[in-house]
C-alpha cells in the first residue's frame, strides 16, 4: 500500500487536490494519506490569533479527512506547525511516506510559494514532492 503526506491549508476543498487524489487512489489502489494542516496565521493588520488559526485548520482537516474516507482511504492526520517545513518534518518522524502531496494557494496570493517552500521542502527531504497549485479560479468561487 502506498502512503503519501498531504500539507495543505486553504486548498484542502479544491478541486485541484481532489483531481491529484482520486489520480492517485487510481493508480495505486489501496492507499494511505496522513494529512497535515499547518495552523496558518490569519492576519489581521500586523496580528493573528493562534487559537483561531489551529481551530480553522482543524475544521478543513476534518472535512478533507472525511472526504478521503468516502473514497475508500486510510486517513489520519493532524494540525501542524505554523511553518509548513517543520510541520512535515514532524509529521514524517511518526507517518513515514512515499510522496509528499503540497497543496498551495496560486502565485501572488500563496505565502507559502512566496517563501519558496516547495523548494525548501524538496532540499528537506529525500522522498519525491509534488506540488498542487490552485488555480486562481477555485480560490475566487471559493471566495
Amino acid at each position: 500500500m502506498r502512503s503519501y503526506l498531504v500539507v495543505g491549508n486553504q486548498t484542502l476543498a479544491g478541486p485541484e487536490l481532489a483531481s491529484v487524489i482520486e489520480e492517485v487512489m487510481a493508480q495505486d489502489g489501496q492507499t494511505a494519506f496522513h494529512v497535515v494542516v499547518p495552523a496558518t496565521p490569519n492576519q489581521r493588520g500586523l496580528t493573528w490569533d493562534e487559537d483561531e488559526a489551529r481551530a480553522e485548520a482543524g475544521r478543513r482537516l476534518g472535512v478533507f479527512m472525511d472526504r478521503l474516507r468516502g473514497l475508500g482511504a486510510q486517513v489520519s492526520g493532524e494540525i501542524g506547525s505554523r511553518d509548513p517545513i517543520e510541520a512535515v518534518q514532524d509529521a514524517l518522524r511518526g507517518h513515514p511516506c512515499d510522496e509528499i502531496i503540497l497543496s498551495t494557494l496560486p502565485s501572488g496570493i500563496s505565502r507559502w510559494l512566496g517563501q519558496d517552500v516547495p523548494t525548501r521542502l524538496r532540499g528537506s527531504v529525500v522522498i519525491p514532492v509534488r506540488v498542487v497549485t490552485a488555480a486562481r479560479e477555485s480560490v475566487e468561487a471559493a471566495g
